[in-house]
């Protein structure tokens, strides 16, 4: 952020607010603790703050200080869109458009607000009075931990900021092990630390908090794993009957992806998991590479998302079998970016 952009922050911060802050669909670790780090501060600042989520979240999310408080826009949408019609000022944390906001987005393009975006993925869209967005960041957590370094106010970090942001930021790095994570990263993770984090216990409510349901899907996932040699790729599928037979809950198939980047010698690995629901039919889609290998350019391309180079999503409205067979056509296409 640049001096005019802190003033201009500071200025809008000065006086007591109706603060909203608002989460991407179907919000991850990085997006719940970056909007519930913020609440916490913008809280002890004095402004009436509040979290409004698309929808629900994971299990393994609701152990952060101050997830009760959360309003779920798809069950609670009174008083969601009254909020939003009352806010003098809008946070939207880890999505830059609107439309990742599903049902909200209409009542944000309405809203009189002013907006203030922090966001680090890539080509952010100009709503915002106040845009802070950086792509070569971890995490939309290590962002706010800068917003309120920005403020002056690290010496005000307590407790439950710090474990909120530490949890976003350990999430979005896979553990800080992804080539987003700087020295900077480190920096900020020890001051969190300082501030009180629990890092150990913190990793074990996110990792340790598996049903046995869960690890018979990740037993499935893997038995359908596909590896593509000849481009390095690997992929998993999962079908809406096999989600039902596990006994599929929100967030299970979290880091499923990773497995097929795990592999020897594989630099792009995707999963495709069939939507759940009856009302919609579409399959949702996670891909992750190594290297330079843009996933964010493929989705982008091909499949309606994006997100980073080496982390993004999309969706399809073909068959699972119908986008699989695609997919496979695709890498075809890119097999001079995929094998040295």
């Amino acid at each position: 952020m640049n001096t005019q952009e802190i003033t201009l922050l500071k200025d809008l911060l000065a006086n007591a607010k109706n603060i909203i802050i608002i989460p991407h669909k179907n919000p991850d670790g990085d997006a719940m603790g970056s909007t519930l780090g913020l609440w916490h501060y913008l809280k002890s600042k004095g402004h009436n703050a509040t979290i409004i989520s698309p929808n629900d979240y994971p299990t393994f999310l609701k152990w952060l200080p101050g997830e009760s408080e959360v309003l779920k826009f798809d069950s609670e949408y009174d008083v969601a869109i009254r909020k939003i019609k009352e806010a003098d000022l809008i946070f939207t944390l880890d999505f830059n458009d609107f439309s990742r906001t599903d049902r909200i987005q209409p009542y944000l393009e309405a809203a009189s607000a002013k907006f203030v975006m922090i966001d680090h993925h890539q080509s952010p869209s100009d709503y915002a009075t106040v845009t802070y967005s950086d792509a070569t960041m971890s995490s939309t957590c290590e962002m706010v931990y800068h917003f309120i370094n920005y403020l002056g106010d690290t010496a005000n970090i307590t407790k439950e900021i710090a474990d909120c942001l530490y949890t976003g930021i350990m999430t979005d790095t896979g553990s800080f092990r992804f080539a987003s994570t700087t020295s900077t990263t480190h920096r900020v993770i020890a001051a969190l630390i300082d501030c009180g984090a629990e890092n150990a216990a913190i990793h074990s409510n996110i990792y340790d908090a598996n049903s046995i349901s869960r690890l018979h899907l990740l037993g499935c996932a893997l038995k359908n794993l596909t590896v593509l040699t000849e481009y390095n790729t690997a992929y998993i599928t999962l079908s809406k009957e096999e989600l039902t037979s596990y006994n599929f809950e929100k967030g299970d198939t979290e880091g499923f992806v990773n497995y097929g980047l795990s592999l020897t010698g594989i630099k792009f690995a995707a999963i495709f998991i069939e939507n759940i629901n009856s009302d919609e039919a579409f399959v949702k889609i996670s891909l992750r590479s190594k290297g330079n290998f843009d996933v964010n350019l493929f989705s982008r391309s091909h499949f309606n998302g994006g997100g980073h180079i080496n982390a993004a999503g999309g969706r399809s409205d073909l068959s699972l079998e119908e986008t699989t067979k695609r997919f496979e056509e695709l890498v075809k296409y890119h097999q001079d970016q995929l094998v040295d």
